[in-house]
């Protein structure tokens, strides 16, 4: 069976078609720019060219026609009508307390889905329009909803409480939720394939390091906690995002520079993390390393800063779960750099961990990075959040 997995932002949408049988992917892409001057489609065929076209794209209705238009191009599409498509699955960022797990997509879930909006306000709604779009094209394809949040809906009370009047929780439910669950959950599988031991006697910590950077304790094929919370801006320092502050700060910075509560919080979505670190240097890791080698203290400041805190979580996760077999890298930063997981294996010594410099100097591919006398072992786990959306679907539908 083909699944078409599509993941909508409020302007963009990368899909991937995955033989369910086989998982080989058969054809990939991104739209841009939706509903902007400018819109383009990146299309690719396993095996192919990339394609790139510049067309009008005013909604996600019809960057999903395009998608579609693409997939059945006589010269380089891979299906021949939309009939060789069996499923969809949509990548969904909120499922709040409702969504445990993946879920066929009725119009009871689309409303279960629209409540959490407020707790995802810029994510859930493109999601819902991706959902509209492919239901109107593709009316009788099954659809599944798969949640980022959802695989950590096993976390026990006393982890995912914030220390609040409990009549916040029973109002509104402000808790930790989590998110890079798809992402979480594929990693901490496949690090236990790669080290030939039983998922469920396992207790792993996964580090998705990205522009979104995120950790999780995974104990017996169970997640415990993670850094997330009630939004993507607690825990760790991220691309934009500045993770765990004193919330006073906010108060602080709203008199300080006469701004509204919402400019401050714009400020810590968008204007902090390491492009605020680096004196708005970049947001980007690639950027960042240079300056580091360059010897410059914004680069060098803003990497160790970022290492420490992850160091900071794993050590807290560590504790969490009374110990810790594997450390896994993942996502852009935690795949392709190897300064970075320098910085923050130095302090993992007291783990009975140590990195080997010539296993880490790699990008993008599973490798165990400890020395083989670790007592806890280090891997780079490349992600593949597609792959685990397609699985979750077949499972569904199949």
């Amino acid at each position: 069976m083909n699944i078409l997995v599509i993941n909508c932002g409020s302007s963009s949408l990368k899909f991937q078609l995955i033989d369910a049988e086989t998982e080989k992917q058969i054809a990939k892409g991104l739209c841009e720019r939706i509903g902007i001057d400018g819109s383009q489609i990146v299309y690719q065929p396993a095996g192919g060219e990339k394609e790139e076209t510049v067309t009008p794209m005013p909604d996600h209705t019809k960057a999903i026609e395009l998608v579609l238009n693409a997939l059945m191009n006589e010269k380089t599409g891979v299906v021949k009508s939309l009939d060789e498509i069996g499923a969809v699955g949509h990548r969904i960022v909120h499922g709040g307390e409702k969504f445990a797990s993946s879920t066929i997509i009725t119009d009871e879930v689309i409303e279960a889905i629209r409540a959490c909006n407020d707790l995802a306000p810029l994510h859930n709604p493109a999601n819902l329009i991706g959902i509209d779009a492919c239901k109107k094209l593709m009316p009788d394809t099954p659809m599944v909803g798969v949640f980022d949040t959802a695989f950590h809906q096993t976390m026990p009370q006393h982890a995912y409480l914030y220390g609040l009047p409990y009549e916040y929780y029973e109002k509104y439910k402000v808790r930790r939720y989590g998110f890079h669950g798809t992402s979480h959950s594929y990693v901490s599988k496949r690090a236990a394939e790669i080290l030939g031991k039983k998922y469920e006697d396992m207790k792993i910590i996964v580090c998705h390091l990205g522009n979104g950077a995120s950790i999780s304790a995974v104990e017996n094929g169970r997640c415990v906690d993670t850094s997330m919370g009630l939004t993507p801006l607690e825990g760790l320092i991220m691309g934009t995002r500045s993770g765990d502050i004193d919330p006073a700060i906010i108060e602080f910075i709203a008199h300080k520079e006469n701004k509204t509560i919402d400019e401050v919080m714009t400020i810590l979505n968008k204007k902090s993390g390491v492009l605020g670190l680096s004196d708005n240097l970049s947001s980007d890791f690639r950027d960042l390393e240079k300056s580091y080698v360059a010897g410059e203290e914004r680069g060098l400041r803003t990497i160790l800063a970022f290492s420490y805190r992850v160091a900071k979580y794993i050590g807290a996760y560590a504790a969490a779960m009374n110990g810790v077999d594997a450390i896994c890298f993942t996502a852009g930063v935690g795949e392709n750099n190897p300064l970075v997981r320098k910085h923050v294996c130095e302090h993992l010594g007291y783990l009975g961990m140590t990195l080997d410099e010539e296993k880490n100097q790699v990008r993008g591919e599973d490798r165990e990075i400890s020395t083989p006398d670790s007592k806890v072992k280090a891997l780079v786990v490349p992600t593949n959040e597609e792959l685990a959306i397609a699985r979750e679907t077949f499972a569904l539908v199949k």
